[in-house]
């Protein structure tokens, strides 16, 4: 469905690859076009409309987050607005989870079970034991730090300036 988005403009919104799930290093400008359009693309697409209102509010709340928070000029008034989309994202996840993840078995992507293959396969080669590779169920996680890190992005503005600004590169002195 994210194919058969038009473009905007020479460099607004690019056209998307055949199969989105597939990309495995995206580029900025890939993630934020597809935050983009998602609403549009996620419309009906789950059978129950309730479901698909929890989605649409998901990806409006995570849209409106993202938008604030590449803000290159941060005021008082912003980053508590900040601060709201943060507590709203949080809302719209926590129900996401308890109501429409409940209802979904979600399986590994195909490329995941090849890699899983392959990695059986080179442990029988190897000569440890081999495991059946099947299709495994995957559950939506949000103990991961990309949710819990989304709470400092707010202090981090206030203490090192806007995203743009700085690096988490590790950087060597020259003398």
């Amino acid at each position: 469905r994210f194919r058969n988005m038009p473009t905007f403009g020479r460099d607004t919104i690019r056209r998307f690859v055949s199969n989105m799930a597939d990309l495995k290093k995206m580029a900025a400008r890939d993630f934020e076009d597809a935050i983009q359009c998602a609403i549009p693309v996620f419309e009906k697409i789950l059978e129950e409309q309730a479901d698909n209102d929890i989605v649409l509010d998901l990806l409006f709340d995570f849209g409106c987050w993202h938008a604030t928070a590449k803000l290159r000029l941060h005021t008082d008034n912003t980053l508590n607005v900040l601060d709201i989309f943060t507590v709203s994202c949080g809302a719209s996840v926590r129900k996401f989870a308890r109501v429409t993840c409940k209802r979904y078995q979600t399986y590994e992507l195909p490329r995941e079970l090849a890699a899983c293959g392959r990695r059986t396969s080179a442990r029988a080669d190897k000569g440890k034991a081999t495991l059946v590779s099947s299709k495994k169920l995957k559950l939506f996680n949000t103990n991961t730090y990309k949710f819990h890190a989304m709470w400092d992005y707010t202090p981090s503005i206030q203490g090192f300036a806007t995203g743009d600004n700085w690096t988490s590169q590790t950087v060597r002195r020259v003398c």
